[in-house]
């Protein structure tokens, strides 16, 4: 049949639309191996609210930490940390004294806060999830940590550096943080819920 003498074919259905996949993650097989945190170019640190109206910057100037990266398969990656309590640093050396005191983390009794993680996860893209144990005051709690990885890179003394920003909430109050001061306005001193930020730099051991 001609051209213009064939029947108008009918349109077949739309098939249904589905959820576009989820981005997929960098190809980090190359980086799996053993990796020990560098401090002098890593941040521990944390904010809290102070009085109600602002918000109260520190870090830990004295730490070590692990990682451990399986890039085929990121759920058996691993991750420690430990913090000596008594390098906290939040700017003020009578603040710094107070929050080494009985009053917040008795670092004469227990010096040292742990990280331990017990599971990791990639969600998609650069993203990723580890968690684990934290352990302050002698106290052990479950700590979700939600992770961007920067990438990776030579330095130039040779080493391999791969590097991470993390964030995560906790309410001080469950590890035994429970000292705090009555505004006369309303509302505390320092607030329950505090954020920790890290942005961690490790080298690949040898």
């Amino acid at each position: 049949m001609g051209l213009f003498g064939r029947r108008t074919a009918t349109t077949a259905p739309a098939a249904p639309a589905t959820a576009a996949p989820a981005a997929a993650g960098p190809d980090l097989t190359a980086l799996t191996g053993d990796y020990t945190i560098d401090p002098a170019h890593s941040t521990i640190g944390f904010v809290a609210r102070h009085a109600m109206v602002t918000n109260v910057k520190g870090s830990f100037q004295d730490f070590t930490g692990t990682l451990h990266l399986d890039g085929a398969d990121p759920s058996r990656s691993t991750a420690t940390l430990d913090v000596r309590m008594a390098s906290i640093d939040t700017g003020n050396a009578d603040r710094d004294g107070h929050l080494k005191s009985a009053d917040f983390f008795r670092t004469d009794e227990f010096p040292a806060m742990t990280f331990r993680s017990t599971g990791a996860e990639a969600l998609g893209g650069e993203n990723y999830r580890i968690t684990g144990d934290l352990s302050i005051l002698g106290v052990t709690k479950p700590l979700t940590i939600d992770l961007e990885f920067n990438g990776s890179a030579k330095d130039p003394f040779g080493n391999e550096r791969v590097g991470f920003e993390g964030k995560a909430e906790i309410l001080r109050s469950e590890w035994g943080l429970t000292w705090n001061a009555a505004l006369e306005t309303g509302g505390v001193l320092v607030s329950d819920k505090i954020r920790l930020v890290f942005d961690v730099s490790a080298i690949r051991n040898a």
